[in-house]
């Protein structure tokens, strides 16, 4: 088997996951363009939510919400994302007559999901690009290595063999440089529904992308050069590391 065979297998393999406290998406690669895999009927996001019937069911993402808001007897949990790098992620949560640890919740949560692209896409999916925030949680480095230590132990507990981290705010300037001709200064804004975070950088065809992430004021970021800034909002940060990979 060639090599060329060989690189295009791998790349097959990888995908972009956007685990996020609102919503979650996942990207692949599809030749050597990045698309986000459809996560629910004619959806490619999903939300970050799962129901728990009280017959042992599970249910996930729209589902999961539409059986709480429609009264079914059961308990939801949403915004799972926010207990990582907490002292609650290892604790338990009574759910009918067992108890569960948040961890294991967020993990059925991403297997889920994982489950979901490989049978979108018709393939097994091996090595993940996971997104982070630049901060789990603020002003506490501990905690925050220990949020992106779960999260890769999750990972691999649910099947993904290489997990890599990618700052969500730089991913989404990766991004963006695949759609620019010419070097810009520009700001990148990825307002999540837990953290939001902001890159000051310089782009484009000719450079390499360069800037510090940071969670900071839009004063403070806009100063950090004298020269226009194109202001960018976040795509899905699935996708943004998807074209990391795929421009490698």
């Amino acid at each position: 088997m060639c090599r060329r065979t060989l690189l295009l297998e791998h790349l097959m393999s990888i995908c972009g996951l956007d685990f996020g406290t609102s919503n979650t998406t996942l990207g692949t690669i599809e030749g050597h363009t990045p698309v986000l895999a459809a996560l629910e009927t004619g959806e490619t996001t999903i939300p970050s939510a799962i129901f728990y019937e009280v017959d042992g069911a599970v249910l996930i993402g729209r589902k999961a919400i539409e059986a709480y808001v429609e009264g079914a007897p059961g308990r939801l949990m949403r915004s799972l994302k926010s207990v990582l790098g907490t002292s609650l992620i290892e604790e338990t949560t009574r759910l009918g007559r067992e108890r569960t640890s948040f961890r294991d919740v967020i993990a059925y949560y991403l297997g889920a999901v994982k489950r979901r692209a490989e049978q979108a896409t018709g393939r097994e999916l091996r090595d993940v690009v996971h997104g982070r925030p630049v901060h789990f949680v603020d002003n506490a480095p501990d905690a925050d290595r220990k949020a992106e230590q779960t999260l890769r132990q999750i990972a691999r507990e649910i099947g993904f063999d290489d997990v890599t981290f990618q700052f969500e705010p730089i991913a989404a300037a990766l991004d963006y440089e695949r759609h620019i001709s010419t070097e810009e200064v520009a700001l990148i804004a990825d307002i999540g529904g837990g953290t939001s975070d902001f890159r000051s950088c310089a782009s484009g065809r000719s450079a390499t992308t360069r800037g510090t992430a940071r969670r900071t004021s839009w004063p403070m970021t806009a100063c950090a050069s004298a020269a226009p800034i194109s202001i960018v909002r976040s795509a899905s940060a699935s996708s943004c590391r998807c074209s990391d990979l795929a421009a490698r």
